[in-house]
């Protein structure tokens, strides 16, 4: 188990003893359209100066939009965790990464660029490395789809509060909310002036400056412009030239416009942009193996894999990461007294460039990108009906329509080092300066058994994968739900959802790499043919020693025996041909469309729910809910991207595979999820309470396994997880807030049998915490003269949990030509991470509106590895990413 969480340990359990006997979740009731206006007067004088003054800290009540309509977090029957502005800014969460140490059903992990940011909700989330896969977990911003989480990692803009929606949810937020969603709202222009500042410096030459400003522009326009920027130092060092990685470099600006022409009809128009140019993301060794040595005799190295967290890396290319999001969105409500009409529609583009150290060394090696140059153009249109009717039926109806291309390019490139990095491989011996005996010898062995000049044409510079796959996605969906009130006190809500979806890709990729490109078996063939012929064109004295095939023939016909012995010792004598085979990393890739393959598809599927919330008393509400959700199949966008078994088969049938074709995972089926909840919620004022229980099932929920030079899709058949959701707060004074958020999850394969590591049927899920929690406490403290003393303190904890289920470059042939999985899961299992997460800060707010701060996260600097991986082309080694280390500042806030 690789971890450094001793002093966590001992304050996670100190921390835990003085909290959870009082703690219960951050929950409260919304406002009556009386108390709106109060509230409102309440902002500018509200004790610790922050704009929304509802939430938690200050005792206001939290409206939410889970359920596309304004509810109090209370009387929602959705399992949804609400983060607040102010949680935001004293927590200093910048993005949504950050947001998962506060909210403990949320797990965000970030591989080997921003494309590859993952969210996971109860334990249920899509590998972000693969842009051919749409998320489980949807992320909304004011109401707008981002279909991939690249396009929402910069920091958070003018944050009004953060919904967590647990479980599926694509009744109302449609094909890819199979496992939750993730919704930011952001806060409306204001008719009247107010506006922000803030400015922060921390370690690692950490510098974050963010500005909002709102306010009138007529008695019926508003608008407001929010900007941010933040840059630090890389918390890694690349030992080979002196850079540092996994650095911060973004910024971005979002502009609004509000227009309220009359109390009936509102018109939100919203802009943004946003980029990151960063170093993104280092890796570092944690098993070396026999290439490892051969990686140094080429000039190169790696860290010392027994200390992963002294943030070393060695890399011989700078891992560039640029990303570009921006997009325009407005959205419309007119209200026909009744009923309320909402349009939203919206345009975004998201694009990427980057390049990256493939096989993390610094060896001139290869070089690319998993996703190295993408775009993404989205235009996605909503429109629903919402009544709002005084008697006991009320109802929702809309539709919505998505329309998305994406390009995606990708490339590995050899690099100087690699010729002699294989001839290393190969047996050569090592010389200095490089001589590749074993390489020169091959390629004029092979010339001669091919009638080819292969001389000088292996593992060359330059040669290399070229991927280039572009996809279109169309949608659409209806959708809707009723709610029947059979009392005050009892309400069903019925919802249905009906979407369509179409994708089609068509792939324009080669390799240029001359050794992937030859059959090895038709060359050893060869080989055993001239052996056999040569072995008997000897025997029977043949002039130049060669028998003619009809020689050949003749003497098997004689001398049966004898030509046996001959033939198996000269297959015993070419086999090591076939062992080359691990050397041809970048095989040709099967484009498609093609005479077999349409690489099309259209589906359509329905989603249901049904909840039943009972108001017990005016302090305790409960509610039953059965919900199913969909996400669509995905094509594999990367380089492992091949035909299935059969079409495969049918290929060579025809005449039409590529040299060296190998099945594949083309695509991975459709996602079909459902989930059962009960659940209780409780407000008393001084405290309040959420409690959950649930099973959640999700067949052939869609994995993705890196192995090393792309990525493997499968459909695990079943995958169910049964858990335990609490969270809750309490006040036991007016400056005093404790508050405590728990989940217990328990994740099993019911069924897996074609997984990429064997038959996981009835085995836990890996790569979740069984639990997770997070301890909180705010005190407020009155200093008299109108100052406040803010203290603000978090721990978050997972358990112990193996970080993957296996590693694909581990697995074994058994002597009767079968694999052994086993091998590739026991490779993974010392790789364990356990999480202690302490955030804290101090708050000086002064009554005329400025704030200062000392602040830290990661206190305890508690560090773990998030993933691991197979290192590229390096058998036996393995590599992987770690988290953040301690970081801390100062900062300085003032609002107006």
């Amino acid at each position: 188990m690789i971890k450094n969480s001793a002093r966590a340990g001992s304050a996670r359990y100190v921390l835990l003893a003085g909290v959870a006997v009082l703690a219960m979740p951050s929950l409260a009731h919304a406002q009556n359209a009386e108390a709106q206006a109060e509230v409102q007067e309440q902002v500018d004088s509200d004790r610790d100066n922050v704009d929304d003054a509802r939430d938690a800290q200050t005792g206001n009540e939290i409206v939410v939009t889970a359920t596309k309509r304004e509810q109090t977090l209370q009387d929602v029957p959705v399992a949804v965790s609400v983060t607040t502005a102010e949680t935001i800014e004293r927590a200093q969460i910048r993005d949504i990464a950050d947001l998962a140490s506060v909210v403990p059903s949320l797990k965000v992990s970030q591989n080997q660029s921003q494309f590859a940011t993952r969210y996971s909700v109860r334990g249920f989330g899509t590998d972000g490395n693969n842009l051919g896969l749409e998320p489980s977990v949807a992320m909304f911003v004011d109401g707008v789809y981002r279909s991939r989480a690249v396009a929402q990692i910069s920091d958070l803009p003018d944050i009004q509060r953060v919904e967590v929606l647990r479980g599926p949810q694509s009744t109302l937020f449609g094909k890819n909310a199979s496992a939750g969603v993730i919704s930011i709202v952001t806060r409306e222009p204001s008719f009247r002036l107010r506006g922000n500042v803030e400015a922060s410096y921390g370690n690692y030459n950490a510098v974050v400056v963010k500005g909002y400003l709102s306010g009138p522009i007529t008695d019926t326009i508003a608008a407001s412009i929010a900007a941010g920027y933040n840059r630090r130092d890389g918390y890694l060092t690349n030992a080979f030239n002196g850079d540092d990685v996994n650095n911060r470099n973004r910024y971005f600006v979002r502009g609004q416009m509000l227009f309220e022409p009359s109390d009936a009809l509102k018109f939100r128009l919203i802009a943004d942009y946003d980029a990151i140019d960063e170093k993104c993301c280092g890796v570092v060794n944690l098993r070396q193996s026999a290439a490892t040595n051969a990686i140094r005799a080429v000039g190169g190295n790696v860290n010392d894999p027994n200390r992963p967290f002294d943030d070393i890396i060695f890399s011989d290319v700078v891992p560039d990461s640029k990303v570009r999001n921006y997009g325009i969105s407005g959205q419309l409500d007119y209200d026909f007294g009744g009923m309320t009409l909402t349009s939203i529609t919206a345009y975004r583009q998201t694009k990427l460039n980057a390049d990256q150290d493939v096989d993390f060394t610094s060896a001139r090696s290869a070089s690319g990108a998993n996703v190295g140059q993408a775009k993404l153009k989205t235009f996605t249109q909503e429109l629903r009906l919402a009544s709002d009717f005084e008697g006991p039926f009320n109802f929702l109806l809309g539709g919505y329509y998505f329309d998305e291309k994406v390009d995606t390019a990708d490339q590995i490139i050899y690099g100087e080092d690699f010729r002699e990095y294989a001839n290393i491989l190969i047996g050569g011996p090592v010389t200095s300066p490089p001589n590749d005996f074993a390489v020169d010898a091959l390629e004029a062995q092979f010339s001669a058994l091919t009638g080819r000049n292969l001389i000088n044409q292996f593992f060359q510079p330059g040669q290399g994968f070229f991927n280039r796959i572009e996809q279109k996605d169309r949608a659409y969906s209806i959708f809707g739900n009723v709610d029947f009130a059979f009392t005050d006190a009892i309400t069903l809500t019925l919802g249905a959802n009906y979407t369509n979806d179409r994708k089609s890709i068509v792939t324009n990729s080669q390799s240029t790499d001359v050794f992937s490109g030859l059959d090895l078996t038709a060359i050893r063939n060869t080989a055993t043919s001239f052996g056999i012929a040569q072995t008997i064109g000897g025997i029977l004295g043949v002039p130049g020693g060669i028998a003619s095939a009809a020689q050949v023939a003749g003497f098997a016909g004689l001398q049966p025996a004898a030509f046996a012995a001959i033939q198996a010792g000269a297959a015993a004598a070419t086999a090591p041909i076939l062992g080359l085979r691990p050397l041809q990393f970048l095989p040709p890739f099967q484009n498609c469309p093609n005479a077999v393959e349409s690489c099309s598809f259209k589906d359509g599927d329905f989603s249901y729910s049904a909840r039943l919330a009972v108001e017990l008393s005016n302090t305790l509400n409960a509610y039953a809910s059965y919900a199913t959700g969909y996400k669509a199949a995905s094509f594999n966008l990367s380089r492992d991207s091949r035909p299935t078994a059969a079409d495969a088969a049918a290929l060579r049938a025809g005449g039409l595979a590529v040299t060296n074709l190998a099945s594949g995972s083309r695509f991975a089926e459709p996602e079909d999820s459902e989930v059962y909840e009960i659940g209780l919620k409780g407000n008393w004022g001084i405290a309040a309470a959420n409690l959950t229980f649930f099973r959640q099932t999700i067949k052939n929920f869609q994995t993705n396994v890196f192995t090393g030079t792309g990525f493997i899709f499968s459909n695990a058949d079943k995958q169910r997880t049964t858990g335990v959701e609490f969270d809750g707060y309490v006040r036991p004074t007016d400056a005093l807030t404790l508050s405590l958020a728990v989940t217990y999850l328990d994740p099993k394969y019911v069924s897996f049998v074609n997984s990429p590591f064997g038959d996981l049927s009835g085995r836990e899920v890996q790569g979740i915490a069984r639990l997770s929690s997070v301890v909180g406490a705010q005190y407020d403290l009155e200093m008299g003269n109108g100052d406040n003393l803010i203290f603000r303190g978090d721990f978050s904890y997972a358990s112990p949990t193996q970080v993957v289920e296996g590693l694909p470059g581990f697995i074994t042939t058994n002597a009767n030509g079968t694999r052994n999985f086993e091998t590739g899961r026991a490779a993974a299992r010392p790789f364990q991470t356990e999480v202690n997460d302490l955030n804290a800060s101090i708050t000086y707010a002064f009554d005329m509106g400025l704030e200062l701060s000392v602040w830290g996260r990661n206190l305890l600097d508690d560090r773990n590895i998030t993933t691991i991986f197979d290192s590229v082309a390096q058998a036996g080694s393995i590599s992987g990413y770690t988290n953040q280390p301690r970081t801390y500042g100062v900062s300085g806030r003032f609002r107006f």
